[in-house]
């Protein structure tokens, strides 16, 4: 469970298995408070991660050529 433990600035402080960490506060709702439960999903962007690659790709070629 995420809980938001306080803001610091443009940083929420967030606990997460008696572990905190600061999270960009522009990531939040704008109605986000101290005490809220947040529910996150991540997920991989393989469209987005292949385009990095091959650029990456295209930079080292370069570079070696």
């Amino acid at each position: 469970m995420l809980v938001i433990d306080r803001f610091e600035g443009e940083w929420a402080v967030v606990e997460y298995n008696k572990t905190t960490f600061n999270i960009p506060k522009a990531l939040l709702p704008a109605e986000a408070k101290e005490g809220d439960v947040l529910k996150v999903t991540i997920e991989i962007d393989k469209q987005a991660t292949e385009k990095n690659n091959k650029k990456i790709s295209g930079l080292i070629d370069d570079v070696f050529e």
